[in-house]
């Protein structure tokens, strides 16, 4: 059985899969809580190998836990073997969740061109042609920076909590809070939108991806909307990766 680790700031999210590829368990476990609640996963779990993604913060209890309990292990980076070739200056430099989300489009869409869009702190463009070639993209501020960046660089503007988002924003704002959702939402749906544009004149069978935290907030104002199941695309192509480097 295949654990898969995604360390985030404050949260660390797991995921489990089976001999057939099948996932078997998700969870989001605040850190403070990691030890308790991996020590319980794998006491139930026959686990023999893990991949762990990180940003580049890393945490020496999970490797000691996985020592502990003779888990293969490997860190998520580009020296291990990927089902896509690489056309990226400093490769070393390439995200881990950019590297399992390339390897988890090419799973679902076998054969095609592929952009995924990741929508969270910030939103990546991600492009991987129909021979299987990373062929870079695009980074840009996601809806909380727009928000927080507007707060922290004006003398008046207010901090706006992104839970307040899931309501309906209006084209057109009507006071100051409302026009800065608009200005956040809105703009960076229209962002994504003139992307996939382009993208779509250059490869007519394009295959589009949208995933991220802020996947849900965004869909609402996206007229695009043929995108592909992509809720576990990041721990989909992190089970790839593994099984690959076993």
């Amino acid at each position: 059985m295949n654990l898969l680790i995604d360390i985030g700031n404050t949260r660390i999210k797991t995921a489990l899969f089976d001999s057939k590829n099948k996932l078997v368990q998700e969870n989001v476990i605040p850190v403070k809580q990691i030890v308790k609640k991996l020590d319980t996963l794998l006491k139930y779990y026959p686990v023999t190998h893990a991949l762990i993604s990180t940003t580049g913060k890393t945490l020496g209890i999970i490797e000691s836990i996985l020592d502990k309990k003779e888990i293969i292990f490997f860190y998520l980076n580009t020296r291990l073997r990927l089902p896509f070739q690489l056309d990226y200056e400093n490769e070393e430099k390439l995200g881990a969740d950019r590297i399992a989300l390339a390897a988890g489009a090419i799973q679902k869409a076998p054969n095609k061109n592929r952009l995924i869009i990741d929508a969270g702190t910030c939103i990546t463009y991600d492009f991987i042609d129909n021979k299987n070639i990373f062929r870079g993209g695009a980074i840009s501020p996601g809806i909380d920076l727009r928000l927080k960046s507007m707060h922290d660089y004006t003398a008046n503007l207010p901090l706006i909590n992104l839970d307040s988002l899931q309501e309906n924003i209006p084209l057109t704002g009507k006071d100051t809070i409302a026009c800065m959702k608009s200005g956040a939402v809105r703009g960076a749906a229209n962002e994504i939108e003139s992307f996939i544009v382009k993208y779509k004149l250059k490869h007519k069978d394009l295959t589009v991806f949208l995933t991220g935290g802020s996947q849900i907030i965004l869909e609402r104002y996206l007229k695009n909307k043929i995108f592909v199941n992509s809720k576990f695309l990041l721990f989909e192509g992190m089970n790839v990766i593994l099984n690959m480097n076993k």
